[in-house]
């Protein structure tokens, strides 16, 4: 299975959000669970950094991304800044106390997972979070740097996708297997987002809409709903819109807000999340008036699509804060 990107391609992956949700849940059950049975379930420290090859991916690392962040070290034998980068990383593993597994990935032996994550050189360090994946940092890194960008890593796990980790205790055996967790009861509202889902999948964005809206009115709070409003709204708005000729118009008229607003929703589908962004910060720069409210607000909408988390949408916030006063 190909991994996905974790910035959505511009939109959340819903069906990851969801698994992530459930995740949480049965990861706090399991946390319980181990603290009652004196440990039962938890994994070893030396569980937590793993090889893993093209044969094992999805079961080491897409499945387990729905419970806990799966950091990617792709190196090889002859790789001299791997040699230096892999110990911190193995040694951080185990400090995080489940907080992220490490999975090695000797990239001579595994070409097509190389290829598949757009590996250009090594030491490169990927993350898997509920099988979305997203690129951390190519090259020689130091510890201060890894540890800055390990916590958001976790921080974004925990608030986003409601990844908890593993359980850890030093006197499990290594290669253990754990008992499965306990099913999640299901929520008041699960049968409405998964007819949410489907009528996304099936095309209907107003059904999608309506039922997150739905939704909505009874817990303003759901995070899996209102992450679905927010993409099933953006993909409404350009499902019936001609790319060249927005783009074309855009180009044109580069201080007309509509045409800007255009734009940036084609940017956001299309993956490009900094373009979207900083046309709208453009545009706020140079309009006034409703017109600047009026882009101000998509671009707090399309924050809402990414994220509040990512790293993109706080820098894209501290632009348009400059822009503003």
């Amino acid at each position: 299975m190909q991994p996905r990107n974790m910035s959505m391609s511009g939109v959340v992956d819903l069906a990851a959000v969801k698994a992530a949700q459930e995740a949480k849940a049965k990861a706090e059950q399991a946390r319980a669970e181990a603290a009652r049975n004196g440990g039962a379930g938890a994994v070893s420290p030396a569980d937590l950094v793993i090889d893993v090859d093209e044969a094992g991916f999805e079961s080491d690392v897409l499945q387990r991304s729905t419970e806990v962040p799966v950091v990617i070290d792709f190196w090889a034998e002859w790789c001299e800044p791997c040699k230096q980068l892999s110990p911190v990383l193995e040694r951080l593993a185990v400090e995080y106390d489940g907080r992220f597994l490490l999975a090695k990935i000797d990239v001579d032996a595994n070409q097509m997972l190389m290829q598949q994550f757009g590996v250009q050189g090594i030491p490169a360090v990927f993350a898997v979070v509920a099988g979305q994946a997203l690129p951390l940092f190519q090259g020689a890194a130091g510890e201060a740097q890894i540890r800055q960008t390990l916590d958001q890593l976790v921080q974004v796990a925990e608030e986003r996708f409601g990844l908890t980790g593993l359980v850890v205790d030093p006197e499990a055996d290594p290669g253990a297997e754990r008992p499965a967790a306990p099913e999640r009861p299901a929520g008041p509202h699960d049968a409405a987002l998964e007819a949410a889902v489907r009528a996304l999948d099936a095309g209907d964005l107003a059904g999608a809409v309506q039922a997150y809206k739905n939704v909505l009115a009874e817990e303003p709070a759901n995070t899996e709903a209102k992450l679905g409003l927010a993409q099933a709204e953006l993909l409404q708005r350009v499902q019936d819109a001609d790319p060249q000729r927005v783009r074309q118009e855009a180009a044109e008229r580069p201080g007309d807000a509509q045409a800007q607003i255009a734009a940036a929703d084609l940017d956001l589908v299309g993956g490009h999340v900094e373009d979207a962004f900083s046309r709208l910060v453009d545009t706020v720069r140079v309009t006034a008036g409703e017109e600047r409210d009026a882009v101000r607000v998509r671009l707090l909408e399309l924050f809402e699509v990414v994220g509040a988390e990512d790293p993109r949408v706080a820098a894209a916030r501290r632009a348009l804060a400059r822009a503003l006063y």
